[in-house]
């Protein structure tokens, strides 16, 4: 006989449920959200297990390596399939979502998901605070101009290192609107320091990332892309082909087709946002800011005097991702002509 087990996890406590082959309920109960824990209530089930399933969420990485060091076989699913599975849910709870993700896993009914690596997910961390910071500057900085045109002040064009000195010679005869406003400059000048700490840390990282430094080898790609392209990735043999990157970042058409209907539509949007923001930035520096040729910038400018710049940009986004999955792959540099990319 065979089992299986779905966790529906929460912040404190986790739903646990077992199954056999046929789906019937053989234990059902509640754990701490810890591996120790989980663990502790897994082998007393004295019963080998088949697969463990737990839904993607905050907790789910660290919950999945615990298990599979202790030589479980967890799997981590994606979201949206549970979200299908408990749809038809009269009654919510904990305890049906567990019923439903065992019996998902029972039959098959689910996309496991790639649990990152400690590294990526330590260097995704410092990508998304330096992220947070500099939407926090960037916040700040509209809050002052907003606000300061009420009384008839603009600041005007600047850079981030000139718009404090701009604000202040603009409130240098209104000391009431300049009391008021010397808070935010202070807290905008720490956050500009922490995010020139954090910034110094990615180089760092870049620097002593030999992945890094190869996609690096592409115009377009600077160090902020390439390391948020490679923890994304984590683990280039996770795909078996280059092609399939495009479509796991959503940056290939949607389709519908029923009937006589056959259309395509937008991207889709799916996956990773952060990665496709980046990709979709590399590409428009390389059709508008790399100064020098290459086959792909000859491709998107060909595109964009078609299609539009917006289009050929999504399009040569695409196109970075699966050449830097092959250049991964294949542990070698972007080559400018296709010369020299046909005699390697």
């Amino acid at each position: 006989m065979r089992y299986f087990a779905g966790l529906d996890v929460s912040l404190n406590e986790t739903a646990l449920c077992v199954v056999d082959e046929v789906g019937t309920i053989i234990r059902e109960g509640k754990a701490g959200s810890e591996p120790a824990a989980l663990i502790m209530w897994l082998a007393d089930l004295g019963m080998p297990l088949d697969r463990i399933g737990l839904e993607a969420g905050p907790l789910s990485p660290w919950l999945y390596e615990g298990l599979r060091e202790a030589g479980y076989p967890a799997v981590c699913i994606e979201t949206r399939r549970v979200e299908g599975a408990t749809a038809a849910m009269a009654v919510k709870t904990d305890r049906n979502d567990a019923r439903a993700i065992a019996q998902a896993i029972r039959v098959g009914w689910y996309t496991a998901v790639h649990v990152k690596t400690a590294l990526s997910q330590e260097l995704r961390l410092l990508l998304t605070n330096r992220k947070t910071l500099l939407a926090t500057q960037l916040a700040i900085d509209n809050e002052i101009r907003g606000k300061l045109k009420a009384f008839g002040l603009k600041i005007g064009p600047v850079t981030p290192a000139t718009f404090h000195d701009r604000v202040v010679d603009l409130l240098a005869d209104r000391p009431r609107l300049m009391a008021m406003v010397v808070p935010m400059l202070k807290a905008r000048d720490d956050l500009r320091r922490q995010i020139d700490v954090l910034h110094r840390m990615l180089l760092r990282a870049t620097k002593e990332h030999p992945v890094c430094r190869r996609l690096m080898t592409v115009p377009g790609v600077g160090a902020v892309v390439a390391l948020t392209y490679a923890t994304a990735i984590d683990a280039p043999e996770r795909f078996a082909r280059s092609r399939d990157v495009g479509a796991h970042f959503g940056l290939t058409p949607r389709k519908y087709a029923s009937g006589e209907i056959d259309r395509n539509g937008r991207i889709s949007k799916s996956g990773d946002h952060m990665v496709r923001q980046a990709l979709f930035q590399a590409a428009l520096s390389l059709i508008t800011r790399t100064q020098r040729w290459s086959a792909l910038k000859a491709w998107g400018m060909a595109l964009a005097k078609r299609r539009g710049l917006k289009r050929a940009t999504v399009a040569v986004a695409r196109k970075l991702a699966v050449l830097l999955h092959r250049l991964w792959s294949d542990g070698t540099d972007f080559r400018w002509t296709r010369d020299a990319a046909a005699a390697s």
